[in-house]
This record gives C-alpha cells, structure tokens and sequence, in this order.
C-alpha cells in the first residue's frame, strides 16, 4: 500500500534495528484519513469472503478494526482484554500472550458470547512481529470454534519471525506494508 509506506518513510522513527515508532499517525495520533485507505484496503483484499465480525486486540488494533468494519457493512469489532475487570464476564476464552512492545505476558479474553461456532472471523492489528498477539487471538478463535478467514496487518517487520508462525497455521496473511530492515535507521521494504 503505497499511501501507508509515503507515511511510514515522511513520518516514521526508526528508534532501534528492530523498533519503528509510527505513534504520529497510527498508534497513539490515528490520521483518520489514512485509516479510512487502511480499512478500504482490507475490505478489497477479503472482500470475497464472507466475514461476520473483526477481531482485534487492545489497544492499538481498536481504531482499525472500527474503521475496516465500516467497509464490510458496519460489522461487530471484538477486541480481546488485556486486563481482567469485576464487569467482565467469568465466562471466557483465554490466552496467553508475550508483548514484543511491552515486553511482557499478558492473559488475554474474550467473553464467550461474542464468539461463537457461526462466525467468520477477520483478525485486524497494527504490528506484526513475532506473531504472538495473532496467534493468541487464533487461539481464541479456535476455541469458540469460528472459521478464521485470515490476519490483516498494517505494518509488518518482516525481519522477525512471526509471518512464519502465521503460516504455519495455514491462515490467509495479508499485510500491507512489509519491512524488510531498519538497520542504520533507514526503512527498507519487501519489494
């Protein structure tokens, strides 16, 4: 996606070899204009599946979903919690899963009445990485005995491992810009 590496490159940060900050326009300050070209984008590319709800992961992957759910007719976006709450229902499905950005495990839930055996599921997120926020939502998704339609990524470092977990688990990966280096500070994509 064209639009989405012209931002990455004008107005990305390459902190560390294996860190880019993009918290101006995607993560922290979302560039609702952009986000809207995100979500047209993931519509066209499962456009011929028929998916009945968006799941994501809080916090960064919320505002994505919302916006790719417009463009397959206001679909239900669930996002699994990171953190337990008295308001949330004792009946869900759980995983485990390690913050590459945090750097620590979290228990994340989804509350077993917004998943079930008829859905379809498109899971939406921000980064991809190692692969585990996805594969702990795959778990999810297995457990509530959906039908994964695939993984949409905005942004993809290549250069780490988890594009081949996804694949491992045949699922369908779509990820629309991916990095292949941010070795010397400099962004260089997969051609």
């Amino acid at each position: 996606m064209e639009l989405l590496k012209e931002y990455i490159i004008e107005k990305g940060r390459v902190i560390a070899d294996d860190v880019l900050k993009v918290d101006s326009f995607l993560n922290h300050q979302l560039d609702i204009g952009l986000y809207q070209a995100i979500g047209q984008e993931f519509q066209q590319r499962f456009s011929q599946d028929s998916i009945s709800k968006i799941l994501t992961i809080e916090a960064s992957g919320i505002g994505i979903a919302c916006i790719t759910a417009q463009y397959f007719g206001n679909l239900p976006v669930v996002f699994a919690k990171k953190f337990s709450a008295k308001n949330l229902n004792p009946e869900v499905y759980e995983s485990r899963v390690f913050s590459f950005t945090k750097g620590q495990f979290y228990q994340i839930r989804v509350d077993k009445k917004y998943l079930n055996s008829r859905d379809n599921i498109l899971i939406i997120d921000d980064f991809l990485a190692n692969g585990n926020a996805v594969l702990g939502l795959l778990d999810i998704v297995r457990q509530a005995g959906a039908k994964i339609s695939g993984v949409g990524i905005v942004i993809e470092k290549s250069f780490q491992d988890g594009r081949e977990k996804i694949l491992k688990e045949n699922v369908r990966l779509e990820s629309l810009a991916r990095i292949k280096s941010l070795e010397g500070g400099k962004v260089t994509f997969m051609d």
